[in-house]
Formats: structure tokens, C-alpha cells, sequence
């Protein structure tokens, strides 16, 4: 399976997206929180249509719709996956023990990753 990865702006244009389920640019540039040309997410769109991220719906008018051909959590484990490879050499524990390390983990955060663990193994 190929990796899904997206740029920090696609994944401002894909959260519109997933959010809405169909959106035209005009859409996304009211949607989002900061100032981004209407070029810009039109190109930004054309981009994640070709890698097959969103896909092009109806016209409504003189703007086209879009709608994601991609679930968030296919976008969530290609990158997982690949921030795993590129700065965990591929070691998945390493990046948990990482995480867990992390200042930003709560003990709600803790208990939480014991109890999906615990499910975890008991389904393996």
C-alpha cells in the first residue's frame, strides 16, 4: 500500500474537506483561519487531486465541488508511518517511547495508551 502524506497546507485544505464532505474552493478559502488566495487553494486542490486525495465532483455553478477520496485515518497511518521511518528508523516502539517521554503527555494520556495496549494484546 502507498503511503498517503500531505503538506501542512493540504492538511488545512483536507480538514475543510473531511469536515464539509463536499466543498468548493470558495468553500475552503472562507473556511479557513488565515489569509490564503484563492489561487493558492486552487492549486492546492489540484495537487491533492492528483495524488488522488480528493476527487472532483459536481459543478455547482461555475465552481466545481471536491470530495475526499481518502479517509483521515489513511492520511493519519501513511504519515505515521512515515515519520516512523524517517526519524525512528522504522521502529515503532521508538516512537511510542518517545511520545511517552514527551512533557506534553498527561497521566490522562498514560492511562489511556495502558488501556489500548492492554486491548491490544489481548487481541493479538
Amino acid at each position: 500500500m502507498n503511503r498517503i502524506s500531505i503538506t501542512k497546507c493540504e492538511a488545512e485544505v483536507m480538514n475543510v474537506v473531511w469536515n464539509k464532505g463536499s466543498v468548493t474552493i470558495g468553500d475552503v478559502v472562507e473556511s479557513i483561519d488565515r489569509d490564503l488566495a484563492y489561487t493558492t487553494v486552487l492549486t492546492t486542490m489540484g495537487i491533492l487531486e492528483d495524488k488522488g486525495i480528493v476527487q472532483r465532483g459536481d459543478k455547482v455553478g461555475r465552481a466545481y465541488t471536491y470530495l475526499p477520496a481518502v479517509t483521515r485515518e489513511e492520511v493519519r497511518q501513511g504519515m505515521i508511518g512515515e515519520l516512523t521511518e524517517q526519524l525512528f528508523g522504522g521502529s515503532v516502539r521508538s516512537l511510542v517511547l518517545s511520545l511517552i517521554q514527551s512533557e506534553a503527555v498527561t497521566a490522562e494520556d498514560i492511562a489511556a495508551l495502558k488501556k489500548a495496549a492492554s486491548e491490544a494484546e489481548r487481541s493479538k
